[in-house]
């Protein structure tokens, strides 16, 4: 899931005042993180009416938090140390490990099998179980946003990041057995948004323009679907999402409307199965499409979304994400004023969503005579500031991050090309409850630049 950047990004805090720093919902959508300048809070979204906040820590300056699924590993960066990716176990409030990195990081991605860390001209993989620094990947097109995807299913690992800085190419890239998988022309302009689906088997795009978001096929590349959110003006989409069983994906801009498109499944005659009004008149805009000219025609062959939402502010920042929550499908909308909206989904007739309930994020919500976010009882004290775990390399400009265990180098034959033994593979859902957790690691020093390590 994307994050939402608000105060200033990576470089520092942008003077304005605002606490809100960043928001980002994990891979399955069950959690909310929040980064704000007097700290970061884990919020579980298992419930419409209730927004329990599950740990909150006092760590200054976040602008990047993500958490691990609903394990207790969560990954940190903050605008005082923005070279530095901090690792901990909440609910222990303790540090796992910390890596340091040659120019400022602008966004974690992770799953279950790999932890991905983006730069502005550079990407490392790191495999989750142990930290090990598996790949690098240097020179990558200059990437100011840390634009980047990887997809939720470990099985595969697919990573998605431009391939261009002046055009929307897509590099597809497989993270689990370092290879590149296939380039997609994807837009004309800039790419601003990338997301795939649960299974990985598709991935959806917007450009900096933002009137047109794509779906692709993956690992092959073909475009399957082409949506077109509006054509009256460019707009800045901050947010892409699919639904967990893939048939709907959303967007969120800088504007007022959200918009949910559906994934419609074609017949075998290749006509839309549902014979409705508006399927009618599709096909005959297609079939009148061929004697028109390239870009009318590819206006009017588009799909428009299938359900909307119209928030009460535009010109702010905002994720969404969609998610099944009490066995019903929900649209989340978390803004950079500090407010998570749920909305209800008609899977059947779209149309406009409407609110079911509204949650302040942080301070008292004018809306309510008490607050919505109720510490649940998991919630612990502020992490503590323990000594490294791991040893912290320090590079010259010119190269890669040096791997920070013992054992560990950077070509260790994974990055020759060889296929990562078997064994270095997570075998099932990670889980961070009991003494014998994942990462496997017990502490890790630096001293003048020898690394010991020490496995639990």
């Amino acid at each position: 899931m994307e994050t939402g950047e608000g105060a200033g990004g990576p470089g520092g805090p942008d003077g304005q005042g605002i606490r809100f720093g960043c928001a980002s919902f994990n891979q399955d959508s069950t959690s909310l993180a929040l980064g704000t300048k007097t700290g970061y809070k884990l919020f579980s979204l298992t419930t419409v009416e209730k927004l329990d906040c599950i740990h909150e820590s006092e760590t200054p300056d976040v602008y990047i938090v993500e958490r691990l699924f609903s394990s207790s590993l969560v990954v940190v960066v903050s605008t005082a140390m923005p070279q530095r990716m901090n690792i901990y176990h909440f609910k222990k409030g303790t540090e796992i490990c910390n890596y340091s990195y040659p120019n400022n990081i602008l966004s974690v991605k992770l799953n279950r099998q790999r932890l991905v860390v983006c730069l502005e001209e550079s990407i490392y993989i790191h495999n989750i179980k142990d930290m090990k620094l598996l790949k690098t990947l240097l020179n990558t097109p200059f990437n100011p946003s840390g634009l980047c995807a990887l997809s939720i299913n470990h099985s595969n690992s697919y990573l998605a990041y431009p391939g261009s800085a002046t055009i929307g190419e897509i590099i597809v890239y497989d993270a689990n057995n370092l290879s590149t998988v296939t380039m997609i022309p994807a837009h004309d302009s800039p790419l601003a948004a990338l997301t795939f689906n649960a299974s990985a088997t598709k991935l959806a795009s917007a450009s900096e323009r933002g009137t047109v978001i794509r779906v692709f096929s993956i690992p092959e590349g073909l475009r399957l679907f082409e949506f077109r959110r509006g054509m009256k003006r460019y707009v800045n989409i901050s947010s892409l999402s699919f639904s967990p069983d893939g048939q709907f994906l959303c967007a969120s801009s800088n504007t007022e409307t959200v918009h949910i498109f559906k994934l419609e499944q074609m017949g075998p005659s290749g006509e839309d199965e549902a014979a409705t009004w508006s399927a009618y008149m599709g096909k005959m805009f297609s079939a009148a499409s061929s004697y028109l000219p390239a870009q009318v025609s590819g206006m009017m062959s588009q799909d428009r979304a299938f359900a909307t939402v119209h928030l009460l502010t535009s010109g702010q920042r905002n994720i969404c994400t969609l998610a099944m929550i009490q066995k019903l499908p929900r649209l989340l909308v978390a803004t950079d004023d500090g407010q998570l909206f749920i909305y209800n989904v008609d899977p059947q007739d779209g149309g406009e969503c409407m609110l079911a309930h509204k949650h302040r994020l942080f301070g008292v919500d004018d809306d309510q005579d008490e607050g919505t976010e109720p510490e649940g009882s998991e919630v612990t004290g502020p992490a503590q500031a323990y000594p490294s775990y791991a040893a912290t390399a320090a590079l010259p400009a010119s190269g890669p991050v040096t791997a920070t265990l013992t054992g560990y180098s950077e070509d260790g034959g994974a990055v020759k090309g060889e296929v990562i033994p078997e064994h270095e593979f997570a075998a099932g859902p990670v889980c961070l409850d009991d003494e014998n957790e994942f990462p496997p690691i017990n502490w890790c020093r630096d001293g003048t630049g020898g690394v010991q390590g020490r496995r639990s």
